[in-house]
């Protein structure tokens, strides 16, 4: 089953359709009958909990579409674009904003990539620099609150929703500020200038003071997204999912009646693409409860998991291992096909060895961001590539000082669970 799943994979066949063949070649070859795959299937989405991935999609799409992003960008440029890397801090800063509102690597690059890449090249930044920042900066939105991924990990893992995406601020705040520290060795000279001619009008001229003023007001109802989702979820308010349902009608309101950008044909496109982009993740997600029952039936969990703890007697052994399993899967899969894969092997592996499910989860996800932008399969790479009109090869070169201080950041947060729980801790 393993060897066919990759064998399609490097086929070129799709993921969702790679997955659900060769599970059904195992059933075959087990003797169980097919017609069992049709409620595996359903089962494998029928989940209350997963109705806040295709919220949480349509959410950043609105948003991108209504010209949110575009006005957050715009406050943050006032805000931190005077800082050395100018239009680079600036990116940084808005790649983990947008994380709080669209919860997708994929979708964030494609809603604030334009913008900052355009805004980094007349900074004076190589395009390839620019399109790297991007690649790293969104795929740190599986990692910032809410996540669709540490929705998808708490539903494998039976851990609470809430708490991951507590525990999730501090880290994801951390890996921004690695890639920030990075930002002065690869900026160009003069930004300062260039930020000037830059300023947003209409208030282009005026005392930081007043610019800052303005930029805020301009953009008051999109930098309030992430405080009513966040603090929805934090003070029992509504659920997590609950809060991709809420995120919809927030950005519907506010692109419609606030913004008055919202146009029928606009919301149409819209619709269009956010029912696309979760119609490829459901897919996933529902091959992958094909994947998982065999793998279940099979018994490849316990048979997988014992000899992950036969490798050594020191967890931190282990635990590299297993993070270099993740990296590795990182570079060949998409994170949701990682997990549906992965998870169910090592999860018995953490129970095992008393780790903190909560700090765990962060720790996969932040394992999963990187893979987002490593070849040769890292959607944010091709994403980005699109975006940007260069070569893989370009934007991956471009990305490489971002995925080199974001393996640092991987260590300390492994090194220091402290960093992912105290939060989760203090609000208990």
């Amino acid at each position: 089953m393993v060897l066919l799943f990759f064998l399609l994979l490097a086929l070129r066949v799709p993921v969702a359709f790679a997955l659900g063949l060769s599970s059904l070649y195992a059933m075959w070859r087990i003797g169980f009958g097919l017609d069992l795959a049709g409620d595996l299937i359903t089962a494998g989405v029928a989940r209350y909990s997963l109705l806040a991935i295709p919220f949480f999609i349509l959410a950043g799409a609105l948003m991108g579409s209504t010209g949110i992003a575009e006005r957050m960008i715009r406050f943050f440029r006032v805000l931190v674009g005077g800082l050395p890397g100018g239009m680079g801090v600036v990116g940084t800063v808005v790649c983990l904003f947008w994380g709080a509102v669209s919860g997708s690597g994929p979708a964030s690059v494609a809603a604030i990539g334009p913008m900052i890449i355009k805004g980094m090249e007349e900074d004076g930044y190589s395009r390839a620099h620019a399109a790297g920042l991007v690649c790293a900066g969104a795929a740190l939105s599986i990692v910032i609150p809410p996540s669709i991924g540490l929705v998808l990990y708490g539903v494998i893992a039976e851990v609470s929703i809430s708490q991951l995406f507590i525990a999730a601020i501090l880290p994801g705040l951390f890996m921004g500020l690695t890639m920030i520290a990075v930002l002065p060795f690869i900026a160009p000279g003069g930004h300062h200038r260039a930020l000037a001619a830059l300023s947003p009008e209409p208030y282009a001229g005026r005392p930081y003071g007043a610019r800052l003023w303005h930029g805020f007001k301009d953009s008051f109802w999109g930098l309030m997204t992430p405080v009513v989702i966040l603090g929805g979820i934090y003070s029992g308010i509504f659920t997590p999912t609950e809060a991709a349902l809420v995120a919809t009608v927030y950005a519907l309101l506010v692109g419609g009646l606030v913004y008055r950008s919202l146009t029928l044909r606009s919301l149409y496109e819209t619709l269009a693409e956010a029912a696309s982009s979760s119609a490829t993740v459901m897919l996933v997600v529902a091959y992958a409860a094909l994947f998982g029952w065999v793998i279940t039936v099979e018994d490849l969990v316990g048979t997988y998991s014992s000899g992950l703890l036969g490798i050594s007697d020191n967890p931190w052994v282990v635990l590299l291992v297993i993070m270099l399993i993740l990296l590795i899967a990182g570079m060949f899969m998409d994170a949701i096909t990682v997990m549906f894969i992965t998870l169910p092997i090592v999860l018995p592996v953490m129970r095992t060895l008393g780790w903190d499910p909560v700090w765990f989860g962060v720790l996969v996800m932040v394992n999963l961001a990187i893979g987002l932008i490593t070849p040769p399969v890292g959607i944010n790479l091709y994403v980005a590539a699109n975006v940007a009109r260069l070569s893989i090869e370009h934007v991956a070169r471009g990305a490489l000082p971002f995925l080199l201080v974001t393996l640092v950041g991987l260590g300390v947060i492994a090194a220091f669970p402290s960093m992912s729980l105290l939060l989760v801790q203090w609000l208990r």
